[in-house]
């Protein structure tokens, strides 16, 4: 049946891409402004950011500070931290925009689909039921139907206290 596999062609150029020539972005953001970087949320050994190219709205990276290949490589407190940012971003998003589920993951090694190889980092992606994921499967676009820092502001406000 020709329905048995999705052709992804976009993704080949992302995943073979050479690294990035102005070393590594998750080493980056947390330099620059929250509101820029699209930082949602900072704790003492890891952030919270929005995806600059998010599959849906409210796509979420968590990434520690310290460059680290692997979740293996981090300390037990890099890992609670990441989990306790990943909770407070989840917990936000079901207020600001009551998704009906999520897909959660990491992709470790440019084998693996990862845009930013050698610095581990969690995803959490909102998903309603009909949304348009696969769009970008099959039509080679994206929809997402709000600006990244009208989304900023919304889960940034939201974030637990």
């Amino acid at each position: 049946m020709p329905w048995d596999t999705l052709w992804a062609g976009w993704r080949s150029e992302y995943v073979s891409s050479p690294d990035d020539p102005e070393g590594c972005l998750f080493c980056r953001l947390p330099d620059g402004s929250d509101r820029d970087a699209l930082i949602l949320d900072r704790g003492a050994e890891s952030f919270a950011a929005l995806n600059r190219y998010p599959y849906t709205t409210g796509h979420v990276m968590v990434a520690p500070y310290r460059h680290a290949d692997r979740p293996t490589d981090l300390t037990a407190e890099e890992q609670a931290e990441m989990w306790r940012l990943l909770d407070r971003a989840m917990r936000a998003i079901d207020e600001t925009m009551h998704p009906d589920g999520y897909n959660m993951g990491a992709n470790i090694g440019r084998i693996a689909g990862a845009g930013v190889p050698g610095h581990f980092h969690l995803h959490l992606v909102p998903r309603w039921a009909g949304d348009a994921n696969f769009m970008t499967t099959i039509g080679g676009t994206r929809v997402v139907p709000e600006d990244l820092v009208v989304t900023w502001r919304r889960i940034r406000d939201s974030l637990p206290r």
